[in-house]
């Protein structure tokens, strides 16, 4: 990537999270997480209290892409052709005709995807990695900018699924938003007559403007000592004797994607050890599985992460 096409990126990506910033006010590192995210073809978690804005921000986003958008909302009695689509036998024609189900959109938004059963929660499973649905034998492309959002509520937990860790290891990151600073919270009450911020946002880019951005954020050079270093950081989250599970090479994958897009955002055309020290906990976190012994002990995987990033030196510039 050209310095001046870093430079054009950076400030389309600042336009991205300004925009989406209007909805949701003073978290513009989760906001610039997901912008990162969308560009970085992967997928997000968001898991917090209600009443946070997780579907605000799902909402903000998709309304500033020009794109298509469909909301699926969770529930116990959702059946995966809910989701995917159904084949329906067409009398007229005597043959069977294919509805789409809105996971074909450019965003989707998953809102409670753990109140779904798991059959319902693995129709999402092939096309998050594969960015295609197969019914019935056949199979159908999502479009070429495709990205679900889902929201998980941490709290209630009474008639929910919890996701296994082959659906969970497919989100590049998994956010929380947590509560709004004073100020920003004084901001929020003082708009309290707009019930909803996003419906007066307007695109700032559309799916095309997407996929080149993410085309050109591909070609962000890594010098292989970063590369050593994420992939430390991935193996190291394996030997962690606290850890049943440790990341998978796909973690490995998302960081790296990710790191790339981070780096342009910024105006820069090469990625750097700290872009990767700083996207290790979203990226990997939720990828482990913590022995029950650690668990028990009060440890949880951000503190593994923690851990692991202190205990790896990154490398030093000019190697």
């Amino acid at each position: 990537m050209p310095e001046q096409e870093a430079t054009a990126f950076a400030a389309t990506f600042d336009s991205m999270v300004l925009n989406v910033g209007h909805a949701l006010l003073g978290k513009e590192q989760v906001v610039r997480l997901v912008v990162g995210a969308l560009l970085a073809r992967g997928h997000v978690l968001l898991e917090d209290a209600p009443g946070t804005g997780k579907t605000s921000l799902a909402r903000a986003l998709a309304a500033s892409v020009d794109g298509s958008t469909s909301r699926v909302q969770f529930t116990p009695d959702l059946l995966p052709s809910d989701v995917t689509g159904v084949s329906v036998y067409d009398q007229a024609h005597g043959t069977f005709e294919f509805h789409r189900g809105p996971v074909f959109a450019s965003i989707v938004l998953a809102d409670e995807i753990n109140r779904a059963s798991p059959k319902t929660q693995s129709a999402l499973l092939e096309v998050m990695e594969e960015g295609h649905i197969t019914v019935d034998g056949v199979t159908h492309p999502v479009p070429d900018v495709f990205m679900v959002i889902a929201t998980q509520n941490p709290i209630e937990q009474a008639g929910t699924y919890r996701l296994p860790e082959a659906q969970l290891d497919r989100f590049l990151v998994k956010l929380s938003l947590g509560y709004p600073d004073t100020e920003a919270a004084l901001d929020i009450l003082a708009g309290s007559a707009e019930r909803d911020r996003t419906s007066r946002l307007t695109p700032v880019v559309g799916t095309a403007d997407v996929a080149a951005m993410s085309r050109a954020a591909s070609t962000v050079y890594v010098d292989r000592a970063v590369l050593r270093y994420a992939n430390g950081l991935v193996e190291a989250t394996r030997a962690d004797p606290r850890c049943r599970l440790g990341s998978s090479v796909r973690g490995g994958l998302a960081l790296v994607r990710l790191a790339k897009v981070w780096a342009a955002s910024q105006g820069r055309n090469y990625v750097v050890p700290d872009d990767v020290k700083e996207l290790a906990l979203p990226v990997l976190s939720h990828r482990l599985v913590l022995d029950p012994d650690a668990e028990l002990t009060g440890t949880d995987a951000e503190q593994v992460v923690a851990d692991v990033l202190a205990a790896q030196p990154p490398p030093n510039p000019g190697l």
